[in-house]
Parts: structure tokens; sequence; C-alpha cells
């Protein structure tokens, strides 16, 4: 089991005591009596938070907390002051320096415990964010490392997804774990053969097969999770085929059978599909895509999300000009020598 170490630096051995007697049974501890003891620690034994004194024999605190936040390049470390300063302007000033809390003295142990375990609960859920962002990166690029799609599709369709979900009455948490889940729709595809997946035209009946089970590999694989993004994100992965009129794949539901969250994803994945150039096919022109999307009403697409789609169109439309813009500038990078 993790435990978080908590870094106390302090030059009055009494109050390191009265931190180590609070501190010890949770957490381990390191200690240091001063500025160059404090960051030396810091690199050692790499805490998860500093309890920091402001009057230090070698520098203030104020001045330490900032080198501390220069040398974290995770910028994972909190730091909270505790000092004998009970005035106003030293607290606005350890704020000003990069805090995220200040105790003064004499200290409390039941605030000292509440106040630290409440910081490092943060610190945890900042880095569990972190980590399902990574993996998200890591699936999306990989269901499409051997398609034709570019990196930017699926990070298009997320856009798309968001701003049609909130269209169609989603809250602003949702609608974000679906920008979150969207990117992963086509994870599925690392089970297709790169053949298929890359071939210059049509495919044919048999490689239909094949590529029709995407969805359900992709399912297999995100349901492993627990976390809600990555529930989620195999609901969509699941059912982005189905159509309304139940004539998609893997299951062939049709209408409100279909989650809500796959057919968003499935109008935003259309929509940007068509946009894009590929290698049998040119970007189609907007007026196109419409038409095909109004054919697709009670057909493929639920009416109710073509509806919040249409209403949305110019929002919509600027997140592809400022992708087109990201694009743009990314061919036009240097090539790194290898």
């Amino acid at each position: 089991m993790y435990v978080p170490t908590i870094l106390v630096v302090d030059d009055e051995p009494a109050n390191l005591a009265i931190m180590r007697e609070i501190l010890q049974k949770t957490y381990v501890l390191a200690f240091a009596r001063n500025g160059s003891e404090a960051l030396a620690a810091v690199i050692k034994h790499r805490p998860a938070l500093v309890l920091l004194d402001i009057g230090l024999p070698d520098t203030n605190g104020y001045d330490l907390c900032r080198q501390i936040k220069q040398r974290d390049a995770t910028q994972s470390v909190q730091v909270i002051f505790v000092t004998g300063y009970a005035d106003m302007a030293h607290e606005a000033a350890g704020f000003a320096a990069g805090a995220v809390d200040y105790i003064t003295k004499p200290v409390s142990p039941p605030i000292v415990l509440a106040r630290v375990a409440a910081h490092l609960s943060l610190v945890r859920a900042t880095a569990l964010e972190q980590s399902y962002r990574d993996a998200i990166l890591m699936l999306g690029h990989a269901g499409h490392y051997n398609d034709t799609d570019t990196g930017a599709h699926i990070w298009r369709v997320a856009a798309y997804a968001r701003v049609l979900a909130q269209a169609c009455g989603w809250d602003a948490a949702s609608s974000t774990r679906l920008e979150l889940a969207a990117p992963m729709h086509d994870t599925g595809k690392l089970g297709v053969p790169q053949a298929i997946l890359r071939k210059p035209g049509p495919l044919d009946e048999s490689e239909w097969v094949v590529m029709r089970t995407h969805p359900k590999i992709g399912h297999d694989i995100l349901s492993k999770s627990e976390a809600p993004v990555f529930q989620l994100a195999a609901e969509v992965a699941l059912r982005h085929h189905e159509k309304w009129d139940g004539s998609g794949y893997p299951d062939g539901l049709r209408g409100q059978e279909i989650p809500k969250s796959a057919r968003i994803v499935a109008l935003a994945d259309v929509f940007d599909a068509l946009s894009m150039r590929r290698p049998y096919k040119e970007p189609w022109p907007m007026e196109k895509i419409l038409s095909y999307i109004h054919a697709g009403v009670e057909v493929h697409f639920d009416p109710m999300v073509v509806h919040a789609f249409l209403g949305i169109l110019p929002e919509l439309l600027d997140i592809r000009k400022e992708w087109a813009k990201v694009e743009e500038a990314q061919m036009q990078e240097p090539e790194r020598p290898s």
C-alpha cells in the first residue's frame, strides 16, 4: 500500500517533534531544519507534501516555497505553511508564493491531520485524472495506429461530441466525460488486420465481416476498467455503429435501444469522416455532408441529435477550423534529426 511522504521543515527541534507525534502513525516523514536541507530532501525523498515554516536560518519560507515549486517537474508537490505568523499579510504572502494552505502555531493535531489528508486527497485525485488522460491518449491513438485516419480525427470527434452532448441537454460534467470517452471509440481496431484498415478502396463482404468485429473487441478491452470514463467509452465503442433503423452492427439495435452516448458520437464521427481526405475519397463539401446527414435522419441518425447538430453547426465548424490550424502548424514543423 502506498504511503505518502511528508517533509517537515522547521528550525526548532520541539516543533519537529510535535509534527512527528501528530503524523508518524499515518505517513512517512522526512525532516529538514533549513532551506538547503529542505531542497536536498525534496530531491531525495520526493515528498507529496511539505509542511514549511517561514522563519528559517538561511532563507525565508516564501522563497523556499518558490524554489521547491521550480524544482518540482511534476508540479504535484503541495506546500502548507506552518508558522507563528498569524496576520493576514503573512498569510497572503504564503498563498502568493504557491502554498495551498496556511496553519498557525501552536498547532491543533486534528486540524493538521485534517488539512494534510484533504490536500493529499487532491494530489491523488489529480494524479488519477492525469493517469486517465494518459490512458485515453494511448488507447485513442492505438485504435488508429494502423488506420488511415490522422491523429486529429479522434480529438475533433471528441470536441464535436462534447458540444453536441451539451446541445442535447447533457450537463457540463457528463459532456466532458463523453469528450474523454469519445477518442477511444475505435479502440477495437487493434484487432483488425492492417491490410483491411489501410485498403485503398471499399471492403468486400469477407473484409466487412472482420471489420464488424471491432466494436465488440473495443468493448472487451475498455470494459475491463470500472472507472466511469472507461465504462462510458466501452458503451460508445460497442454501439457507435448501431443505426436508428436497426440496420447497424454488431447487434442491430434500433432507436432508443441505442445508448444516447453512442448516438451522439456516431454523428460526430460520421461528420468528421466525411470532412476528411481518405485514400479512396476527397473531403466532401459541406452541402453534400449536410445532405447526407439529412437523408440519414431516422435511418442512421437519431432525429433529435441531428436537430441539435444543426443548431450548433457554426460552433462545430469553428472547432474544425481550429483543428485545421493545428494540423497545418504540425505539418510545417521541421523534422528532428534521428
